[in-house]
């Protein structure tokens, strides 16, 4: 399964370390989706470029798109591709035989309360040891696909092709657009 995270990227890191493509930056978490760094690091991806990008910008809503929005913690920021090799082992929250199972509800899944969210990660992660993470759709738009990938995973991605984004790169200029980031 190919995946895609955009990401704070230090050119100079080896793939697994801090602001590498394949590091889970659990120092930094807390406040995300699933988050629960006490337990386990997360990496968040998509299954799409723009989900990816959507994912970083959204913050920006309706503002006029500018370079600095490309940063993080005074890095540039990266569109990685990622090879993850057992997506098997994903947690589904977009199957109704899965939420039933799960007793969840799909409003209680895509919700932006995060005791919530990070709770039934938690829940799942500690419940099935053999899950590599959960699938999910994005509350930006119900047909993207992201997926939230435990630290366990970490043997099952393979290389990632790296790429740095400014505002002329196709998927930001699509996530952009969708967002209604106005260019100038």
């Amino acid at each position: 399964m190919t995946l895609y995270r955009c990401f704070a990227w230090n050119e100079d890191a080896r793939p697994g370390d801090p602001d590498g493509p394949l590091w889970f930056p659990r120092p930094l978490q807390g406040d995300g989706r699933h988050d629960n760094p006490d337990l386990y690091g997360c990496l968040y991806a998509s299954a799409s470029e723009v989900s990816a990008v959507v994912e970083q910008l959204a913050r920006f809503r309706t503002q006029r798109l500018i370079d600095s929005m490309l940063r993080r913690r005074g890095l540039p920021l990266a569109l990685a591709r990622i090879e993850f090799a057992d997506d098997g082992r994903l947690m589904d929250l977009d199957d109704p035989a899965i939420l039933t199972r799960r007793r969840l509800r799909p409003s209680r899944v895509a919700t932006r309360l995060r005791e919530l969210t990070q709770s039934q990660a938690r829940d799942i992660h500690v419940a099935s040891p053999r899950v590599a993470g959960l699938r999910w759709w994005s509350i930006h738009e119900a047909t993207w696909i992201n997926v939230t990938l435990f630290d366990r995973a970490r043997s099952s991605l393979g290389p990632a092709t790296i790429r740095g984004l400014s505002i002329g790169d196709a998927a930001v200029i699509e996530a952009a657009d969708f967002l209604g980031l106005r260019r100038s």
